[in-house]
């Protein structure tokens, strides 16, 4: 009963705030702020602009990095488990698959802005 009292005030207190948010009336509209935002380009251009490679490859390292150190943060909760060998084992699989991949990275330039 508690569940679904909680989820219908939710939806109701959600349901109240989009009204609100469709019937107040959208002050001080002008070109730039009627515009999409990306990242700096211009909208109204050609889509077709020159991108930087090195930047693209920058991020996407950023992104592989960043997701193995999400799968990292569990692993307090993951010391408590009855087979502390088998998560060990993969906790040390993991980082040394990190500090391969940054080892590589660094050999290959990957990671050099300027050439």
């Amino acid at each position: 009963m508690n569940l679904i009292l909680a989820l219908f005030t939710n939806m109701m207190l959600a349901s109240l705030l989009v009204l609100i948010a469709f019937w107040l009336p959208q002050l001080n509209i002008y070109a730039e702020k009627v515009s999409p935002y990306e990242c700096g380009f211009d909208p109204l251009g050609s889509a077709r602009l020159p991108f930087s490679m090195k930047f693209f490859l920058v991020a996407i390292t950023f992104l592989l990095f960043d997701l193995e150190i999400a799968l990292l943060l569990p692993l307090p909760w993951a010391s408590q488990t009855d087979n502390l060998t088998t998560m060990l084992t993969m906790a040390l699989l993991l980082i040394s698959l990190l500090a391969a991949s940054l080892a590589y990275e660094w050999t290959e330039k990957g990671l050099e802005w300027a050439e």
